[in-house]
C-alpha cells in the first residue's frame, strides 16, 4: 500500500494544476489549500481499503465539487412550476419589484431607519411602518417583528406572562417546522387553559374558564387544516363581547395575513386583520410574507396601550425586524394603499390569472418542447398554511417520452439539478409543469432546462 501511496501527487502539486489555480483565485489559496488536504485524506482512505490510485484530473475534478458544494450561492433560485403560490419550502411569497429595490436601496447604504430627520435625534424604527399597517388595517398601533410566531411570542409575553391564556382544544395545534400553540405559550411564561373539544367550542366554554388569572382569551385561526362535519366555533364578535364583560384582552391569530378578500377569486374567505380590528379585537398577529405578499415578517395590530406594552418589552428587541425587512414591507404595503396588490404583488397577480391566459401560455410551452408533452387540465393551490383544501383551476404541461428518459423521477431530478433548476410536480407517473406560479421574465429558461432535461 505505501507504494501506491507513493503514487498520490503531493499537496503542492495539486495546487499547481490549472483548475485548482482558478480555484485559488475565485477564493483564496488557503481555503482552497484545506480542501485540497481533505479531498487527498479522503483519497488516502480509499487506498488503503484496496481502491485505485486518482489520477491527478479525478482529484481536481473531486476538489471542484467540493468547492461548489461548499461555497455555492445559497439559497440558489429556482424556477417554480409546482402550481403551489405559497411554497414553504422555496421561500413562500416572492417580492414585488418594489419591495426588491426598496430593500436594495435601504440595504446599499446609510438611512434614517432611527433617526427623525426633522429633529436630528434617536427616533423608531416602527414609526413609518406603523402607519402605514394601521392605513390598511385599520388598526390604532401596529408594529413588526421577525415572523409570526415571534409576533406571538413577544405579545404573550407582554401582557400575559404568569398568567392563564384560554384557547379552543380544537385550536391548540401544531403547524409546519413544528411550532406549536402550546409550546409558544409556555415560552412566553403563560400557562394553556384549553376549553371545549376537538371539534365543537362554545363562548360559555371561554367564560367558564375564566378566573382571577386569566391574562388573554386567544383565538387562533385554522390556516392549514380544516376540520369539517359536526363542528362549531365561537364568532370573534362573541369572544370580544366576553372580553370586554370581564375585562380580559382577546388576542387573534390569523396566520396569513390576507388583506384582501379571497371570496372576490372565487376562494373560501381567509379571515382578514380588518376585520379583527372592526371586531374589536385587542391585539391581533399575522405574518408578513404569506398572502400579504411580503418579505418574512411578524405584524402586531391593536389597541394602542397594549402594543406600547409590548414594544417596550425586552423580547421586542431581541425579535425586532432588520432594515431590509422594513424597507420590503413598506413597499408591499404601498401596494395596496395605491390599489395595485393585483397587478404589483406576485402572489395576488398568480391568484388573479385566469385559467384561460394559463392556458395559451401551457399551449405556447407544449409547441415549444414538442417530444409528446401535452396540455391538461390541473389545479394550483395556496399554500403556505393558507386556505387549507382551497384550489384554482389551472392548465397544466405534461411532459412526454419519461420512458425515453429513465422515468418521472429521474427527470423530475434532471429538471431540478440544472443550472437553472426548475420545480414541477409528479402526478398519475406524468411529470407537470403549473404555468401560475412561474413568474415573468423565466419563461425562456424554463424552455431550455426542460428541453435539455428530455435530451438528455
Amino acid at each position: 500500500m505505501s507504494t501506491r501511496l507513493r503514487d498520490l501527487p503531493s499537496v503542492d502539486r495539486v495546487l499547481s494544476e490549472e483548475r485548482i489555480v482558478r480555484l485559488i483565485a475565485r477564493y483564496s489559496r488557503r481555503a482552497v489549500t484545506d480542501l485540497v488536504r481533505a479531498e487527498m485524506a479522503a483519497c488516502r482512505e480509499a487506498i488503503g481499503i484496496g481502491g485505485p490510485v486518482p489520477a491527478l484530473a479525478e482529484i481536481a475534478a473531486a476538489i471542484e465539487r467540493r468547492a461548489s458544494d461548499r461555497w455555492k450561492e445559497w439559497p440558489g433560485g429556482v424556477i417554480n412550476a409546482t402550481g403551489v403560490i405559497l411554497h414553504t419550502n422555496l421561500g413562500r411569497a416572492p417580492l414585488s419589484r418594489a419591495a426588491l429595490d426598496a430593500a436594495e436601496r435601504t440595504s446599499a447604504g446609510y438611512n434614517d431607519l432611527e433617526l427623525d430627520m426633522e429633529t436630528g435625534k434617536r427616533g423608531s424604527r416602527q414609526a413609518h411602518l406603523s402607519r402605514l399597517v394601521c392605513e390598511v388595517t385599520g388598526a390604532a398601533a401596529a408594529m413588526a417583528v421577525n415572523n409570526n410566531a415571534s409576533a406571538m411570542l413577544v405579545g404573550l409575553a407582554a401582557v400575559a406572562a404568569g398568567k392563564e391564556v384560554i384557547v379552543s382544544r380544537g385550536e391548540a395545534v401544531e403547524i409546519g417546522g413544528g411550532f406549536r400553540i402550546p409550546d409558544v405559550l409556555g415560552q412566553s411564561g403563560a400557562t394553556l387553559v384549553e376549553v371545549g373539544t376537538t371539534n365543537r367550542t362554545y363562548t360559555r366554554d371561554y367564560a367558564n374558564a375564566i378566573t382571577e388569572n386569566t391574562g388573554a382569551i386567544l383565538s387562533v385561526h385554522s390556516s392549514n387544516f380544516l376540520v369539517s362535519g359536526f363542528t362549531h366555533s365561537p364568532d370573534l364578535q362573541e369572544l370580544v363581547r366576553l372580553g370586554a364583560e370581564r375585562n380580559i384582552p382577546v388576542m387573534h391569530d390569523l396566520g396569513s395575513g390576507c388583506l384582501l378578500d379571497t371570496a372576490d377569486f372565487g376562494l373560501a374567505h381567509e379571515p382578514m386583520p380588518q376585520e379583527s380590528m372592526a371586531a374589536g379585537v385587542s391585539l391581533a398577529f399575522f405574518s408578513g410574507d404569506k398572502l400579504l405578499g411580503g418579505p418574512q415578517a411578524g405584524i402586531i395590530i391593536g389597541n394602542e396601550a397594549l402594543v406600547s406594552d409590548v414594544s417596550s418589552h425586552p423580547l421586542a428587541r431581541a425579535v425586532r425586524i432588520d432594515k431590509a425587512g422594513i424597507s420590503a414591507l413598506s413597499a408591499t404595503l404601498m401596494h395596496y394603499i395605491k390599489e395595485e396588490a393585483t397587478s404589483e404583488i406576485p402572489v395576488w397577480r398568480m391568484i388573479s390569472r385566469t385559467t384561460s391566459d394559463i392556458g395559451s401560455t401551457a399551449d405556447r410551452w407544449a409547441e415549444s418542447i414538442g417530444q409528446g408533452c401535452n396540455v391538461v387540465d390541473g389545479l394550483s393551490t395556496i399554500g403556505g398554511g393558507s386556505l387549507p383544501g382551497e384550489v384554482i383551476n389551472s392548465r397544466l404541461v405534461r411532459l412526454g417520452s419519461t420512458g425515453r428518459t429513465g422515468g418521472t423521477d429521474a427527470l423530475a431530478q434532471r429538471l431540478r439539478s440544472g443550472v437553472n433548476p426548475v420545480l414541477g410536480r409528479i402526478e398519475d407517473d406524468s411529470v407537470l409543469l403549473d404555468p401560475r406560479t412561474v413568474l415573468p421574465g423565466q419563461e425562456d429558461t424554463l424552455l431550455k432546462t426542460v428541453s435539455h432535461a428530455l435530451n438528455s
